[in-house]
């Protein structure tokens, strides 16, 4: 497994869902997991019940299964990773500190966005490299949860732009570490989407734009699948609106007689409607599954756990990544 998990997706998918279970999945058997938000919306903090994040990596878990396993979580503030970039390189950090004072990191981080994302990525690549006294890696794995595919490849292409234009010197140096982190073995990003047409469409210019980067891609994770509760019989009957053959159907289970105005009757109308509801859907999925499986990708399902999402259900999908990995 690559130690970099990059976890994107179209709005709406549940990236962040799928970021904190992939987490959970990963620290077990004494592993340690950093999940890293880049984005400003404390989505991890909710999703695991716990005080907004601070700018510090903090114990938010444990991986399930027992086994000592932890995930850690930080969310990376654009001002503050660039004063540990200006102390890193430049021993600034008292001027640093008066820049921000003034207001000078704020319109720096604001005015050029680029060089929020070039700090953004550069913490979450320095956690991976990081290394304790003993020369081991502080994490196994680090998980960002990143912004949407419409811009993960600009968000992680952007040192790459930085490097060429500072062609020496610390920035062009730095640059060139995040992206060899980036493109190499030790990364790989993962795509959410749901089994429908927009999502499904960008998922697949997704991963036409990271293989053109040379960004290495990981899987699709579909999220949010809706179990199938009629059989193939049904759903046809369903589809067809077949309404005289229900009536009798329901007549026979005794809710009345067929008759017109009587129970039998007045329940096909709104059965009918939610039966023909769900066959559209499955209709649907069956199609989005077949461009998938056109896309030659790995792919992982996870199953839609109704409304809200509570610390159990995480633990559930963490649970499901973690077989699904195990079977293949």
């Amino acid at each position: 497994m690559s130690r970099l998990q990059v976890v994107s997706g179209k709005g709406g998918t549940g990236k962040t869902t799928v970021a904190a279970a992939l987490a959970l999945a990963l620290a077990r058997e004494g592993r340690r997991t950093l999940l890293v938000e880049v984005e400003g919306r404390q989505g991890i903090a909710q999703l695991f019940g716990t005080e907004a994040l601070p700018y510090e990596e903090r114990k938010i878990a444990v991986a399930p299964g027992g086994g000592g396993g932890e995930v850690y979580a930080l969310a990376i503030d654009a001002e503050r990773a660039l004063l540990d970039y200006l102390q890193m390189f430049y021993k600034l950090g008292s001027a640093g500190r008066a820049l921000k004072k003034l207001g000078a990191i704020d319109f720096a981080t604001t005015i050029a966005p680029g060089l929020r994302d070039v700090l953004l990525t550069g913490k979450a690549c320095e956690a991976v490299r990081r290394k304790d006294k003993a020369g081991r890696f502080v994490y196994d794995h680090v998980i960002m949860d990143a912004p949407p595919t419409g811009r993960i490849t600009r968000f992680l292409n952007v040192n790459d732009e930085v490097a060429g234009l500072a062609r020496f010197g610390p920035i062009h140096n730095q640059a060139q570490a995040v992206m060899k982190v980036l493109k190499s073995p030790d990364t790989a990003v993962h795509l959410v989407t749901l089994l429908e047409e927009m999502p499904v469409q960008e998922t697949a210019d997704g991963i036409d734009e990271l293989r053109a980067a040379g960004l290495p891609f990981g899987r699709v994770i579909v999220n949010m699948v809706r179990p199938h509760h009629l059989d193939e019989d049904t759903l046809r009957t369903a589809a067809e609106g077949r309404r005289p053959e229900i009536a009798r159907a329901l007549s026979r289970a005794g809710l009345g007689g067929a008759r017109r105005g009587g129970l039998a009757e007045r329940l096909v109308e709104p059965l009918l409607a939610q039966a023909a509801e769900h066959a559209s859907r499955v209709e649907l999925e069956r199609e989005q599954r077949a461009v998938l499986a056109g896309l030659e990708v790995p792919t992982y399902e996870l199953p839609l756990l109704g409304s809200g999402m509570e610390l159990a259900g995480l633990y559930e999908l963490a649970t499901e990544l973690r077989k699904q990995a195990d079977d293949e």
